[in-house]
């Protein structure tokens, strides 16, 4: 059989059962939208591990990530440093808005924020900041299903296509199952690439270099060397400078939870343990990285001048003769990288645009629990077209439409702390802020020549947030306090404007 054949039909009996995983689990969850969108409030911690970490480790991680440890040396390092820290908030979060989900119906994370700042237009701007984030991180995933189908069959499959038969199958099982779908499909592709990662990470270097520590050797001793010092090369191939490294780090640390997909997956813990013990293992999932850079950085001196970067991976998959069934397990292993973070993306864009924007939009849409699955299950579709068109016809490096997306979800970090440890926090001001935050964050993104200094344009924009939102709050009356009190978790003093009318004295046995 024709080598390329080979490869493609390991990948076909891949997405079959990943279909298969993820329709049945729909069978074992109730009908109503908190089954299909937060489980009915029961994963425990094997599913929220996988469904936590293979959400995160997705096309970037299999493309983008090798290839700026290729194409940017130790600039790729940054990956490894967020992860490490970026859940840390969840620990302390996530509890909280896990039990608020079970009292007040919860399924997304702008209900919670929209109930504690009593702002349906909150609410709105929400839905809206977590779909624009979530069409270009949609798209690198389809993005990079359709690099490594294209490269490994020499075109005769073309990226097109690819991506559209990949993301077929997670638009299929998305449908069918809602989130346990994608919980159980997560854990068998996050097990499965995983050992695909290791076995290339560690066999690459053996075959081409003679072992890791040869490979760093020999790079280092060569013109390219200085790749391997950090902060590494910037976009332009000159050194990347600490500014931009240390923010990139920052707002990619402060965004990770708050991204709406993770951050939901608090309602669907089946307890408290359950989630603070996933946020504690969460690190472990940064050893699946250590082999992923090792693939990049095999190709420094190997296969020097490939381009764009991001496909260095297929690249060398093609070109140093391995077996086309041990290619097709590799390529398998990419398809589950991009599936698991795609599959959970389009479930949670779809269900945050019908509950926190239709619903507050237009009401009248969403009668009864089966119009309003209806409507998540359609807006799916909608998403699955946007982003499918991006994906075929814009040329975006899968790093540069990740780190930009991270920008606008970081915004949300302060609104969440001031939720739970800033009483004084008010509707207006959250609104304020997040609104200040996101536009000069778009601005500096847009216009990076006019940073003050070379940082990271979240970080512009979470200072404009944070310095706003206080303002505007201090400027503005409270909350109510038995709002505070529920979102605090224990009583608090009484505010200035919420302070109940003097009591008239009673009156004492003489007085009568």
């Amino acid at each position: 059989m024709d080598a390329s054949l080979t490869i493609l039909l390991i990948c076909g009996v891949y997405l079959a059962v990943s279909l298969l995983m993820g329709i049945l689990p729909g069978r074992s969850v109730s009908h109503s939208v908190a089954g299909y969108v937060a489980g009915d409030r029961a994963m425990n911690v094997v599913l929220l591990y996988f469904v936590l970490g293979a959400s995160v480790f997705s096309s970037f991680a299999f493309l983008g990530a090798p290839g700026w440890a290729y194409s940017r040396g130790a600039a790729a390092y940054y990956v490894i440093a967020y992860g490490i820290v970026g859940m840390t908030p969840l620990y302390f979060f996530g509890p909280r808005a896990r039990r608020l989900g079970e009292r007040f119906g919860f399924v997304t994370q702008a209900e919670l924020l929209a109930h504690r700042y009593d702002s349906r237009v909150l609410s709105v701007v929400l839905a809206l900041l977590s779909v624009v984030a979530f069409v270009p991180y949609l798209t690198l995933q389809m993005k990079g299903a359709g690099y490594i189908l294209s490269t490994v069959s020499g075109g005769l499959i073309p990226a097109w296509l690819g991506a559209l038969v990949t993301y077929g199958v997670v638009l299929t099982y998305v449908l069918a199952s809602g989130v346990m779908g994608v919980g159980w499909t997560n854990t068998f592709q996050g097990v499965f690439m995983i050992a695909i990662a290791w076995v290339l990470g560690l066999y690459l270097p053996h075959k081409l270099y003679g072992g890791v520590g040869a490979m760093f050797e020999q790079i280092a001793a060569s013109d390219l060397g200085a790749r391997l010092t950090a902060p590494g090369l910037g976009a332009d191939g000159g050194p990347w400078n600490w500014w931009a490294y240390s923010s990139a780090v920052l707002v990619s640390a402060i965004g990770l939870s708050m991204w709406p997909h993770l951050f939901m997956k608090s309602y669907a813990a089946r307890s408290d343990r359950s989630l603070r013990l996933t946020v504690v293992l969460f690190p472990t999932f940064q050893f699946f990285l250590v082999p992923i850079l090792l693939i990049g950085f095999a190709g420094v001196l190997a296969f020097p001048g490939v381009t764009p970067a991001d496909t260095i991976v297929p690249h060398i998959l093609t070109r140093i003769g391995l077996s086309p069934v041990l290619v097709g397990l590799v390529c398998a292993g990419v398809l589950a990288a991009s599936m698991s973070t795609g599959d959970a993306l389009l479930h949670a864009a779809a269900s945050i645009f019908v509950r926190d924007g239709v619903r507050h939009v237009a009401p009248h849409l969403l009668p009864d629990d089966r119009h309003e699955r209806l409507w998540i299950r359609v807006l799916a579709v909608v998403l699955f077209c946007v982003a499918y068109y991006f994906a075929v016809a814009s040329d975006v490096s899968i790093v540069a439409l990740l780190l930009g997306s991270y920008g606008g979800i970081a915004q949300i970090f302060p609104l969440m702390f001031a939720a739970f440890y800033w009483p004084r926090a008010t509707g207006k001001g959250a609104l304020a802020g997040l609104v200040a935050g996101l536009v000069v964050n778009t601005f500096f993104l847009l216009f990076a020549d006019l940073r003050p200094v070379p940082m990271h344009e979240g970080i512009y924009g979470l200072l404009a947030n944070v310095l706003v939102f206080a303002a505007v709050s201090l400027r503005t009356a409270p909350e109510p306090l038995e709002k505070l009190q529920i979102y605090s978790g224990e009583a608090l003093p009484v505010a200035a404007g919420n302070r109940p009318p003097p009591s008239k004295p009673a009156r004492s046995q003489a007085s009568s």
